[in-house]
């Protein structure tokens, strides 16, 4: 008796360790998943205003900015144009690739809530741009 009694607490002990080892797992898991969409956007500024009228291209014509972030995008290239630099990250910035302060995050390989949150941040700071 005091046999199946042993058994029984060991397996239930191995059952609340599993079930333990699940939850924190589960945990983890669930932490992880929330920081992946807390990206940290790259810093905005002179420097990167092509790129940012790039990003505003491909946010709009990706269908995740609409509204005045046209007009935006138009006034921002009306201050890269002649300038390589500012073109190269014109160009970068249409294919998806927001850029800033050594940072870089390619939106074509994020998830359409984070590519929603960058459009957001790069039409927000944007319009300071102007």
């Amino acid at each position: 008796m005091k046999t199946r009694t042993a058994l029984a607490s060991l397996l239930l002990a191995s059952i609340g360790a599993s079930v333990g080892a699940s939850a924190g797992a589960s945990n983890l898991l669930d932490s992880l998943k929330s920081q992946a969409g807390n990206y940290a956007m790259p810093a905005m500024g002179s420097n990167t205003v092509g790129n940012a009228a790039g990003v505003l291209q491909y946010c709009v014509k990706n269908n995740y900015l609409g509204g005045d972030a046209a007009s935006i995008k138009d006034k921002l290239l009306a201050k890269v144009t002649g300038q390589p630099q500012q073109q190269t990250g014109f160009a970068n910035g249409a294919k998806g690739l927001l850029q800033g302060d050594g940072k870089s995050i390619d939106l074509k390989s994020v998830s359409g809530k984070v590519k929603t949150k960058a459009c957001d941040y790069v039409l927000k700071n944007a319009k300071s741009l102007i």
